[in-house]
């Protein structure tokens, strides 16, 4: 009981994960201008994603605009776009491969080994993408703190780090947790499932009488 609940609890928090990467890359706030420093606050405040530039007007409104060439694009861009793709993929297997898994499930119920596998293949596949994920959103921070403290940065230009990131860095550890939790509890109950108990036999009374 305790490892059924803990292979959901795992499941839960992979994919509330699972939703934040697909909230995370597709939102534009990836990094934000910052006012820190000799910056003067101004009326606009610019905002970059992975997919759109957006200008905020102290007024309200925003204006969006996609970014017109990939190949224009810079390198950490691209990449990081793959990989947050990537890990968004690989978190749709996970969660299609981990539900066949679950004990709640009636699929494969008849082999509760097979069953237990298939729930830790998931559950690893949840890592990797939390992984990717986490590689994704570190290395575009990485960036963007580099450019901050970079003296030959106008100050005009800098950057501080954005919702999007945040987003990102919590649903990548939300993919890694709960994978880690699906693996334990699959390993722990595919243990208790291969150890076969065998019926304690009893004592044959012996045939012979004994006679006064």
């Amino acid at each position: 009981m305790a490892n059924s609940g803990l292979q959901m609890l795992g499941f839960v928090l992979a994919f509330i994960g699972f939703v934040g990467l697909i909230a995370s890359t597709s939102m534009p706030e990836w990094k934000a201008s910052s006012y820190a420093g000799d910056n003067i606050v101004t009326a606009l405040a610019i905002y970059e994603g992975l997919w759109m530039s957006c200008a905020s007007q102290s007024t309200g409104q925003i204006q969006c605009k996609w970014f017109d060439s990939l190949l224009q694009l810079s390198a950490i861009v691209q990449t990081t776009r793959a990989l947050m793709i990537l890990g968004i993929f690989l978190g749709f297997f996970a969660i299609l491969t981990a539900s066949l898994g679950m004990k709640c499930t009636t699929c494969f119920a008849d082999d509760k080994q097979k069953k237990s596998r298939i729930a830790t293949i998931g559950g690893a596949v949840f890592i990797t993408a939390g992984l990717s994920a986490l590689v994704a959103t570190s290395w575009y921070g990485h960036r963007i703190a580099q450019d901050f403290y970079n003296p030959f940065t106008p100050t005009n230009t800098k950057f501080e780090f954005g919702v999007a990131l945040f987003i990102g860095w919590g649903a990548a550890a939300l993919c890694i947790l709960g994978g880690a939790f699906l693996c334990s509890s699959s390993c722990s109950k595919g243990g208790q499932a291969g150890s076969r108990q065998y019926p304690k036999t009893r004592a044959m009374p012996s045939g012979g009488k004994d006679y006064v």
